[in-house]
């Protein structure tokens, strides 16, 4: 799609500055492999001061254990276990000061795949409260602890990859190392669908976690870790394609990955996707060949910058236009940019406003003055409003002309196109010509008009839920009665001396008579369907549809 080509800001470039970021180490291995323990030596290391160890998950949590480490230096940072006070530890971690002699605090996160089963448990239990909602609703069975969740809305899993974003957005304004401790899988390997006898190693983390570090280094066994990847340059560590490097330590790594010279914080430009909201306006739209005939203003400017006073030409020249202003004033703001247009003030009718704001005023004048233009060739003879010799807009006062003179018009209106009221139809009305009443037929009289049933108020949701319960608990006791051979009311005659039992007793009776249906229905050999009549709620509202082919079976002569 054709856009603008000149720059809508002045920039400018910049040398590279040659030094490495602070790095983002992340330590991977399966469990009990020495991941936590060198995260724990490498805290001894004289290139950081204080290190602050946020452990998240139960599964390991040797973070007070490893502080038995000749030269450990670390302090654990405390949270309740949620993401959001999590995060809230980091920005505290983050935000200490560093040592006297310039050194920069160091952070681990133990581990990243507790994080991310803390996401995934959050996806869970946002989909089961939906479908529970959505049960109540419809008057289902809610689900249970061990049903599987269903995911209908697709934006939970995006919304938890966000939350993950965030806690490396914030990672990434720490000036110090970083080491992300995460466990790793040992799976079969796939090829076209199809397993083969290979495995390979899977990071139980955000799928595009190695994108996110400056290394990473894998652990097979205890003593046993490699470098599978690093940001590294021949003047702090020269790498050899093809081969394979030994872990040797936190402290060697971070000598290796430059951090010596790393700059005071991560050069980087953070994608801002919501930007694109405020940035739609920029982008211009192709133009037919009479709009451009139409818009002279539309033209590439040939001048460098857009001032105030030619911003406000361009709009008094486009308000003159006598063929289509209003593709005049879009033309403007489609060549300059809204953004541009808002750092410019001009002087208007209203008062000071930047120019995009002139824009938008001037666009709903124009509009205005054509609708009345349109009502004046139609002749209804009203007075032409002026437009001022500024050209911009017409001032406060003749916008309330204008409205009161509109209100007046449609007022006219309705007058003229009032029908006449209804004949009444208790007057004796004269039979037409060449009939005599008792040609008239009874339906050819005039008939009463029937007064409106006033609408019944819709019942509310509770007494929806309360209605659907009702009949599930009457539709199990016919089944139950049928069960035990009975009436209904002869089952229900010792909760029903007084009258219809209150729904609560209606459930609480049934239930109770439950454990005797079910054993009678096992003893007949119908063990599933005892076993589902077990596992049945209070208030089964598929209990008819549960035995119709129980009932179906039996003779009808039995």
């Amino acid at each position: 799609m054709p856009g603008p080509t000149t720059p809508m800001r002045e920039r400018r470039s910049r040398k590279p500055t040659g030094r490495p970021n602070p790095p983002i180490v992340l330590l991977a291995g399966p469990e009990m492999t020495g991941k936590g323990h060198e995260a724990a030596v490498g805290t001894a290391s004289d290139l950081v001061a204080t290190t602050y160890w946020v452990q998240v998950g139960g599964i390991s949590g040797t973070a007070d254990y490893y502080g038995q480490i000749d030269g450990a230096r670390y302090e654990i940072v405390d949270h309740d276990g949620s993401f959001d006070d999590i995060l809230d530890a980091l920005r505290w971690a983050i935000s200490q000061p560093p040592a006297e002699d310039g050194r920069r605090n160091m952070v681990v996160i133990d581990d990243v795949s507790s994080v991310w089963d803390l996401l995934g448990d959050e996806v869970a239990h946002i989909s089961r409260k939906r479908a529970e909602r959505r049960a109540q609703s419809n008057g289902q069975r809610t689900a249970r602890l061990d049903d599987p969740y269903v995911d209908e809305e697709r934006d939970l899993w995006g919304h938890a990859k966000d939350r993950w974003g965030e806690m490396l957005w914030l990672l990434r304004r720490h000036n110090g190392p970083t080491l992300l401790i995460a466990r790793q899988e040992i799976i079969t390997a796939y090829e076209s669908d199809k397993p083969t006898r290979h495995h390979t190693r899977r990071i139980k983390a955000e799928k595009n976690i190695r994108a996110a570090v400056d290394a990473v280094v894998e652990f097979h066994a205890v003593g046993e870790a490699y470098v599978t990847g690093m940001h590294a340059m021949p003047t702090h560590f020269k790498i050899q394609p093809g081969w394979t490097y030994r872990y040797e330590g936190v402290d060697t790594l971070l000598r290796q990955l430059g951090y010596e010279d790393a700059a005071e914080s991560r050069a980087v430009t953070e994608a801002r996707p919501c930007a694109y909201l405020g940035e739609r306006p920029l982008i211009a739209q192709p133009s037919s060949p009479q709009q451009q005939q139409q818009a002279p203003a539309a033209q590439a400017p040939q001048h460098p910058a857009l001032t105030d006073d030619d911003a406000a030409a361009l709009i008094r020249k486009a308000l003159e236009d006598e063929h289509n202003p209003e593709s005049c004033l879009r033309a403007i703001r489609e060549e300059w940019g809204s953004r541009n247009l808002q750092g410019l003030v001009i002087n208007t009718p209203w008062g000071r406003m930047n120019a995009d704001a002139a824009i938008t005023r001037s666009l709903q004048t124009t509009k205005e003055l054509a609708k009345k233009k349109l009502k004046e060739d139609a002749g209804d003879g009203q007075p032409k409003i002026p437009v001022p010799e500024n050209g911009i807009a017409p001032t406060h006062q003749a916008e309330q002309d204008q409205a009161q003179q509109h209100h007046e018009d449609q007022a006219d209106e309705s007058q003229e196109t009032e029908e006449p009221p209804p004949p009444d139809p208790e007057a004796d009305t004269p039979p037409p010509p060449g009939e005599t009443p008792e040609d008239t037929s009874a339906a050819e009289e005039p008939q009463d008009i029937p007064t409106a049933a006033a609408a019944k108020p819709r019942p509310s949701a509770a007494d929806r839920k309360k209605a659907i319960a009702t009949k599930a608990l009457n539709e199990e006791a016919d089944v139950q009665a049928r069960l035990l051979m009975l009436t209904k009311s002869e089952h229900l005659k010792s909760i029903s001396e007084d009258g219809d039992p209150p729904m609560t007793r209606l459930r609480d009776y049934l239930v109770k008579q439950r454990p005797a249906l079910i054993a009678q229905l096992e003893a007949e050999g119908h063990t599933e369907l005892a076993a589902e009549y077990r596992k049945a709620p209070a208030v089964q509202t598929q209990i008819r549809r549960m035995f119709e082919p129980y009932f179906n079976s039996v003779p009808s002569g039995s």
